[in-house]
């Protein structure tokens, strides 16, 4: 009937509410659990849906998890734009620091990288499918303050993100240290230092 309530699926087929119930349930039972206590029907039994209902849109739990943390990526790392490189970088990196180091996704995204160590599959797809996308919401700063002026065009993006965010993912992944909001900005600061030292040669 035309003049029926609104079809409340996405193009797939989805219930939204269902969807997000989903997706929220990954990330909290991988926050208390852990990758290894993570199962499709525990999922389903936080979520109140069925299990066979899961499985319809997702072939494991590792699918869900992606899916959920590529959206927690999307929605809380989008940079800001402040109209200021420094102020732009220094907010972007102490939240993606905040992000990885004290959320529920940021536990999916330790895990997922631990299980990618002995998953290649696994480690491909969260190279390329996921994480490329956050390294291009990563590059917006910059590439904004190319447009800008505050930076010179022949830039190499890719090398500065390095310097900006490895750093952060290298104390998440491996020494396990805090990155505290001075750790991000003096990073922000060194890199505006370094490129301020070279626009003045």
């Amino acid at each position: 009937m035309e003049s029926g309530t609104a079809h409340r699926g996405n193009r797939h087929g989805r219930s939204e509410e269902a969807r997000q119930a989903v997706l929220e349930a990954a990330d909290d039972l991988l926050a208390e659990r852990g990758f290894a206590g993570v199962t499709i029907e525990g999922i389903a039994a936080r979520a109140g849906v069925a299990k066979q209902t899961i499985y319809r849109w997702w072939p494991s739990k590792v699918d869900v998890l992606l899916e959920a943390f590529t959206e927690d990526m999307a929605q809380h790392l989008t940079p800001e734009d402040h109209g200021d490189l420094g102020t732009d970088l220094r907010a972007h990196l102490a939240r993606l620091a905040e992000f990885l180091t004290q959320s529920d996704p940021g536990a999916v995204f330790r895990a997922l990288t631990g299980q990618a160590q002995h998953d290649p599959q696994l480690a491909t797809r969260l190279r390329d499918d996921h994480l490329s996308a956050q390294r291009d919401r990563d590059r917006i700063p910059l590439l904004r303050a190319i447009e800008r002026g505050e930076l010179p065009g022949d830039l190499d993006v890719d090398v500065a993100l390095d310097h900006l965010v490895g750093p952060v993912h290298y104390r998440v992944l491996v020494t396990g240290a805090p990155v505290p909001r001075a750790f991000t900005d003096d990073l922000v600061a060194a890199f505006l230092h370094r490129h301020q030292q070279h626009d003045q040669h």
